[in-house]
């Protein structure tokens, strides 16, 4: 009984045993012929990835290239003639200020650049007749934004009468005195008309332009054939600029009440 071996399932430790040294190369050996083809895939892949170096360029044509002068690129409408037709003005060797009025000089502008322009509208139309018989009388009405003046041009020798008064009381200023005189001094009449108006609505400046609107059209009743040159002065301009009515919800005629979120 005692010297009986022990059978295979009653010794597992026989199985688990490790191999034998002569065993262990051959292992070794079996491992590293299939890690070889992997090895072999890891660098071969690196390679592929690796882009075809480009051939070199020659240096003669990198010589050529840097030698080529650089062309500007054209630009538009520089081959183009200037055709420009200058004024009279220009071209009798006067200059033009900011505001298109010409004037002679070495580069001097005038102190006033309206200058030229009132010199322009004062100056007197030639051959001009109206007829001034005793019984002459023409009427028109004019207007610059609320103002209303209604003219009477009759025979006389100048005199202005504004409701009543004559008119350096009725327009105490200089220059709206000069604007209401303009019309008639243009045409060459000044002393030859008396002017009688009445005027409602507007200001002080707002009657002058209404006025001198007035008398300007009743020179046209007059004489039908200055309206070109009235016109082109400006004196039959209707300035119709008139303040806007107040709309319901708002403080002014435009202004809103400020918002508030609290």
């Amino acid at each position: 009984m005692a010297d009986e071996a022990p059978t295979p399932d009653e010794t597992p430790e026989a199985a688990e045993a490790p191999a034998t040294p002569a065993e262990q190369p051959e292992a070794a050996a079996a491992d590293a012929v299939t890690a070889e083809p992997t090895e072999a895939e890891g660098a071969a892949a690196p390679e592929a990835d690796v882009a075809p170096e480009a051939p070199e360029a020659d240096d003669e044509g990198d010589d050529d290239a840097d030698e080529a002068p650089r062309v500007k690129p054209a630009i538009p409408g520089a081959d183009l003639e200037v055709d420009i037709v200058l004024d009279s003005g220009q071209q009798a060797g006067q200059q033009s200020d900011e505001f298109g009025y010409y004037y002679e000089g070495d580069g001097e502008q005038p102190a006033d650049g309206d200058a030229d322009a009132e010199d322009a509208a004062d100056a007197p139309i030639a051959e001009v007749t109206i007829d001034l018989s005793a019984g002459a009388r023409y009427t028109a009405t004019g207007k610059r934004k609320s103002a209303v003046a209604r003219v009477i041009l009759t025979p006389g020798t100048g005199q202005y009468t504004i409701g009543g008064k004559d008119l350096e009381t009725y327009f105490p200023r200089d220059a709206l005195q000069r604007t209401i005189r303009q019309a008639l001094e243009v045409v060459g009449y000044h002393e030859q008309l008396d002017v009688i108006a009445r005027i409602h609505g507007g200001g002080i400046s707002s009657q002058a332009g209404a006025l001198r609107h007035g008398i300007s059209r009743a020179l046209i009743v007059a004489q039908p054939s200055l309206r070109g040159e009235l016109k082109k002065r400006g004196f039959l301009t209707r300035d119709a600029r008139v303040k806007e009515r107040k709309k319901a919800g708002l403080k002014k005629a435009r202004k809103r009440p400020q918002f508030s979120k609290r």
